[in-house]
């Protein structure tokens, strides 16, 4: 592994888990739980045509939208932080590391949740490392806006389960004088802990 990896993993690390670091000494009281998860996802950029597929595992936690932000938001508003490697698979055969983290607001839509299905919508940006880029891409380190609809599956005794669809986003938002962006759908996977 080189060492680019290697610092791209630790810092995703660190995001997911120490940030924001002082909550673990707040009260609960008056919050809905804070909780941590995993999942697999795998995409496909149909912008530029000749993109990448690839795949990522990824770790998040999932905070009471109140908890973050210091102001009155919805009960079942939620502000979750994550990070995700893997590797892009590429047309010419080759593969090359991708690493992400970003912070997406979710809003549970209560008027649809059921005893077995709890579903939601998701949006937030972040930044992202790919070690390749398309033709017309000045950078490796650019942002990821994302958005995407997602199901949680209630399970009695365990942890929920979850499936989600999202839109994904590169773009060094116009810092470069070349910008070629890429646009992918995203199918997750995954599960509380």
């Amino acid at each position: 592994m080189r060492k680019k990896d290697v610092i791209c993993l630790l810092i995703t690390a660190l995001v997911i888990f120490y940030c924001p670091g002082s909550l673990s000494a707040q009260s609960d009281e008056g919050y809905a739980p804070t909780e941590s998860g995993v999942f697999l996802n795998s995409g496909y950029t149909y912008d530029p045509s000749d993109g990448a597929i690839f795949s990522q595992i990824s770790l998040f936690r999932l905070y009471d939208y109140d908890r973050i932000w210091k102001h009155k938001a919805p009960d079942n508003l939620r502000f979750k932080v994550e990070g995700s490697v893997g590797s892009a698979f590429l047309d010419d055969n080759d593969v090359k590391f991708i690493a992400n983290a970003g912070v997406l607001a979710l809003l549970y839509l209560d008027r649809f949740e059921t005893d077995r299905i709890k579903p939601y919508l998701e949006a937030g940006i972040g930044v992202i490392y790919t070690d390749y880029r398309v033709t017309g891409q000045d950078y490796r380190f650019n942002f990821n806006p994302q958005a995407g609809i997602g199901i949680e599956f209630k399970r009695k005794g365990s942890q929920n389960r979850f499936v989600s669809l999202r839109m994904h986003h590169i773009s060094n938002g116009g810092f470069g004088s070349l910008n070629r962006g890429q646009n992918s759908i995203v199918f997750a996977f995954g599960q509380y802990f």
